[in-house]
């Protein structure tokens, strides 16, 4: 059984990408291999961390395309689960800043059919990590399985959550109703600014931490887009910045952003319980790799994360490039 992994643990979606053409009675999609999950698990194992995906995939040609996908990335599926219901599909399009917006069509597909059966705490196998968020965590009736999942695992893994706020799918409040118990569940919580706009409108983002550490999460992590992210370990804060980039979209960015901060957690020996031994140090240059494999992977189009050869290859940040953090009034 493989041991030492990050599992991660939600959906894969056919991201449909409207191509301009010829004819204006036609319209073309693109189709890429998306869901924030299955993104975060494609980007963690590219950067060398092993990686388990436990998703339900369908057997549909969507379905054989994620297969291919995260196959090809190194991801370990063998904790997945083959599904017959038909996979989900987000119709997407891209503004003149980068940023995608979807329409979803999720109802009846793979993705949230989770029974108690499918979910046992043998399918995670040795990971020292699990992670989930996104749709999966708030669609039933598969969520509620996840939870318990989630309450089992951190019993000997740590245990990461990027609640990645859908609006046109799911209300807000959905969200902030059940932080307070997901932060009780998680060592790490990964959001964007937005997603705490959604979540917790008009308070800021220290006040946010401050709440969500209370209820027991040990590290928050606010990314900001090119503003950077704030950290924030027991309530001590730094802010780290992003490295200059060409942005050809954002699709899949924050999901990248997940997986260098959990790679480098891996890397560093800090997964595996609590985060016990974690300090603000620490966990500024997770955040500040994490920021790169970002900018990596919007400077290119569609959720095609960074390999570690990238990384390697390309230039260390320089002064105001997100090489180091400045530390806030905890």
């Amino acid at each position: 059984m493989p041991v030492n992994q990050v599992a991660v643990l939600g959906e894969c979606v056919a991201d449909a990408f409207v191509v301009e053409t010829p004819d204006p009675g036609e319209l073309a999609l693109r189709v890429l291999p998306g869901g924030g999950p299955a993104n975060t698990a494609t980007a963690v194992a590219r950067l060398g961390t092993p990686t388990r995906f436990l998703g339900r995939i369908s057997g549909d040609a969507f379905g054989a395309l994620f297969r291919r996908h995260l196959a090809a990335s190194g991801v370990d599926l063998t904790g997945s689960v083959p599904a017959s219901e038909p996979s989900t599909l987000a119709v997407a399009t891209v503004d003149g800043e980068g940023k995608a917006v979807y329409s979803f069509r999720p109802e009846g597909t793979a993705d949230w059919q989770w029974s108690p059966a499918e979910l046992t705490v043998e399918r995670l196998g040795g990971a020292v990590c699990l992670h989930t968020g996104s749709l999966a965590l708030v669609r039933a009736p598969g969520a509620e399985h996840i939870e318990t999942l989630l309450a089992a695992a951190a019993l000997h893994a740590t245990v990461s959550i990027d609640p990645n706020v859908r609006t046109a799918l799911v209300d807000p409040a959905v969200y902030r109703a059940r932080m307070p118990r997901w932060c009780a569940l998680a060592d790490v919580v990964k959001l964007s600014d937005d997603d705490l706009a959604h979540i917790h409108p008009g308070e800021s983002i220290d006040r946010v931490c401050d709440t969500w550490h209370a209820a027991g999460v040990r590290l928050v992590v606010v990314t900001r887009g090119s503003s950077g992210a704030v950290v924030s370990v027991d309530g001590e804060r730094a802010e780290v910045s992003a490295p200059a980039t060409h942005v050809v979209d954002t699709v899949g960015a924050g999901d990248s952003f997940t997986a260098g901060l959990l790679h480098r957690l891996h890397s560093n020996g800090s997964l595996g319980g609590r985060l016990d031994a974690l300090d603000l140090s620490q966990a500024v240059s997770a955040a500040t790799f994490a920021a790169r494999v970002a900018a990596l992977t919007c400077s290119v189009a569609g959720a095609n994360p960074p390999w570690a050869r990238d990384l390697a290859e390309e230039n260390p940040p320089g002064p105001g490039t997100g090489g180091t953090g400045t530390r806030l009034s905890p």
